[in-house]
């Protein structure tokens, strides 16, 4: 699309061009004539270029204005570019017409935070395709206890079943980062993996179990304004220990502390 633009290391610019693994992340996202389609920091246009011709509307955000205006001089009618910052345009507002899927080589710089807003935003999105540095990745597809597991494993794989459709390496990206990539599909369950009643509660009490890795479930609750006395009831009725840490608890048993909390 614009092969002569220099990488701004300020919006976390890596170009992929594996063609390998622009076919693989394309096939990941099952597109159809029908299908509305978000990117997010299209780039020199290497999955954009695969997208337009097959779906029936690709929205793109850009953040550089630079690769915006190439973008948009050569707009066609099923494709729009909002030029801005994907973390703080309204989503609501510019996806109109879900479900929507979403393909991106994300920014590693905000990656986590991206996911934060896709979690909150999850209604929109039935499935993403997305490229993470392999480290944001093995968060996502962790198990409890290790040393991956945080807030954003429970949130996400509660709506979402992740896999890897692929490892990528250093050598897909100009200029090369440092380390790893992989590329993860995404899909919405039908029903969440647990039982929630108030999502907003649990996002908070999961994120307050882990606000303190090194300190007890107790410690991290008390820390957030919970009190002993919910703790308490909570242990009566749950059995839960709250000497434990937050990493040792399955998405089930964050349901189930949340439920009875918010009571």
């Amino acid at each position: 699309m614009t092969a002569n633009h220099r990488p701004r290391k300020r919006f976390g610019q890596n170009f992929l061009k594996d063609q390998n693994v622009i076919a693989a992340t394309i096939a990941a996202a099952e597109l159809s004539d029908t299908d509305h389609v978000l990117e997010i920091g299209p780039g020199r246009g290497a999955l954009t270029d695969r997208m337009l011709p097959v779906v029936e509307h690709l929205d793109i955000i850009e953040i550089d204005r630079d690769l915006a205006a190439h973008l948009q001089e050569r707009q066609t009618p099923n494709m729009t570019v909002h030029v801005g910052d994907a973390l703080r345009l309204n989503w609501e507002k510019m996806l109109s017409a879900p479900p929507y899927k979403l393909v991106a080589n994300l920014p590693y710089n905000i990656s986590s935070q991206i996911l934060f807003k896709m979690i909150d935003h999850r209604h929109l999105f039935e499935r993403m395709v997305l490229m993470f540095q392999k480290e944001v990745g093995d968060r996502l597809r962790a198990e409890p206890s290790s040393k991956e597991y945080g807030s954003l494993t429970v949130l996400c794989q509660l709506w979402f079943d992740v896999s890897r459709v692929v490892l990528v390496p250093p050598t897909a990206f100009y200029p090369q980062p440092k380390v790893m990539s992989e590329v993860l599909c995404l899909k919405r369950r039908a029903q969440p993996r647990a039982e929630v009643t108030d999502p907003a509660f649990f996002g908070r009490v999961v994120k307050a179990a882990f606000a303190q890795r090194r300190k007890t479930l107790r410690n991290c609750l008390i820390t957030a304004g919970f009190t002993a006395e919910q703790l308490e009831q909570v242990t009566a009725d749950t059995g839960l220990d709250f000497g434990r840490r937050g990493e040792t608890l399955g998405i089930d048993e964050f349901a189930q502390l949340a439920r009875v909390l918010a009571n």
